[in-house]
């Protein structure tokens, strides 16, 4: 079972990569375009004012509807890349006291940030469900692209989805392990663990 979650998990990072990078290159190409959009209507427009105008008439500028793209990109690529982080331990954690403490001790304290972990995303998932049924009553659109938000809603609610079936196979891994013992999942993984 773990093979299959954490397949799922490495999945939904991979797509949240591609959607990321897919965003990086909109905004790098929006800024370009803003870029030679001011130049054309600048010193370009005085030293070659046929290029001016064939960039202008191309239509050179920044990419329209740019900043909704990204908006709604990154939400969707946080919850893509919520489940990787959790399957692995990946969170960032201050172990300042806890280090000192005993493991059993350290791995009660896990059990419960990975219950509670799971719980916030099984809520989060539950209002981005209730926001995207509202959305959706009263066909809410953007302001520039006037694309329906609750799609937004939708991509994030899968991802969100995705995210908390993880968290609650964490959570009852984390149980699992403590009850026999096992080790099932990391309890850290970063740069020194």
């Amino acid at each position: 079972m773990h093979k299959s979650v954490l397949a799922v998990a490495r999945g939904m990072a991979v797509l949240g990569g591609l959607v990321l990078s897919a965003l990086i290159v909109i905004t790098c190409v929006s800024v370009i375009g803003g870029l030679l959009n001011k130049l054309a209507h600048g010193a370009l427009d005085w030293l070659a004012p046929g290029l001016a105008r064939w960039m202008l008439e191309a239509g050179v500028g920044p990419v329209f509807g740019d900043t909704e793209m990204v908006e709604v990109g990154v939400a969707f690529v946080i919850f893509c890349f919520l489940p990787m982080c959790q399957i692995t331990g990946g969170h960032a954690s201050v172990d300042i006291f806890t280090s000192k403490l005993p493991d059993r001790v350290n791995r009660l304290i896990q059990l419960v940030v990975d219950l509670v972990f799971a719980v916030v995303l099984i809520v989060i998932a539950w209002r981005l469900f209730e926001g995207m049924q509202e959305k959706l009553r009263y066909n809410e659109t953007t302001y520039d692209l006037q694309f329906p938000i609750w799609w937004s809603y939708a991509a994030s609610l899968s991802a969100a989805c995705v995210a908390a079936i993880v968290g609650v196979y964490v959570a009852g891994a984390r149980m699992v392990e403590g009850l026999s013992g096992r080790v099932i999942l990391p309890r850290h993984e970063g740069p020194d663990g």
